[in-house]
């Protein structure tokens, strides 16, 4: 088998960098904050969290929520997100990329702030059957930007930190990479704005799946 150009080990964030699901998640934050009696948070504070695990994320998000309510703030939160989930898809452009990545010989995988349950309810789609070789969540690992989710998906399929290259939408993902010693991109089209990203030190800010794609398919 050949040996990519220049990673082995390409990592995915999901929400915001694949799924196009940052506006439904937004509201959901909102709305489960104003189920338990909080104030409801700005679109742009929802937005901060994304990536984050999630009962971390929701404390972010709403700070005059008592400790004792993050139980139920997380079920409402599910709540709304799930009676949303079937209105969110891939970004145009995701499934292509990631076909030309496999036949590279790229090993391509997920480390997200989303729970076991919700990304194997994603993946188990017919369109993504077979398309990742490994992933992480926030729930069985550490969240963002601890870097043990890129540490254990380098250590599974044996590639350096120099050959893996992390992409996602938030500066949560970006300092995860920085602090795992790997390369990173960012996606301006997600939760984080991108004027936030270069302190970061990211390979490239992209924005769009084509211009994602293009970017990969010349330098990864």
């Amino acid at each position: 088998m050949s040996r990519p150009r220049q990673f082995d080990l390409i990592c995915f964030d999901w929400d915001g960098t694949l799924f196009d699901s940052t506006a439904i998640i937004v509201r959901s934050i909102q709305q489960a904050v104003l189920d338990v009696g909080g104030a409801r948070p700005s679109d742009a504070d929802a937005a901060y969290v994304i990536g984050m695990a999630l009962v971390p994320a929701l404390a972010k998000a709403a700070p005059d929520v008592p400790a004792d309510k993050y139980p139920e703030l997380a079920a409402r939160y599910r709540h709304h997100y799930l009676a949303r989930q079937q209105d969110i898809s891939l970004f145009e452009g995701v499934l292509p990329m990631l076909a030309e990545l496999r036949a590279r010989h790229h090993w391509l995988t997920v480390a997200t702030g989303k729970s076991r349950r919700g990304l194997d309810d994603v993946l188990a789609s017919r369109q993504l059957a077979g398309v990742f070789d490994g992933s992480r969540t926030a729930d069985e690992t550490a969240g963002k930007p601890d870097p043990r989710m890129l540490h254990e998906l380098m250590r599974e399929f044996g590639a350096e930190p120099e050959r893996t290259l992390m992409i996602g939408d938030t500066t949560h993902d970006l300092l995860m990479a920085r602090n795992a010693g790997c390369a990173s991109v960012g996606v301006s089209y997600g939760a984080h704005e991108p004027g936030d990203f270069g302190a970061l030190g990211p390979r490239r800010v992209a924005h769009s799946v084509a211009e994602l794609h293009q970017w990969l398919s010349d330098n990864a």
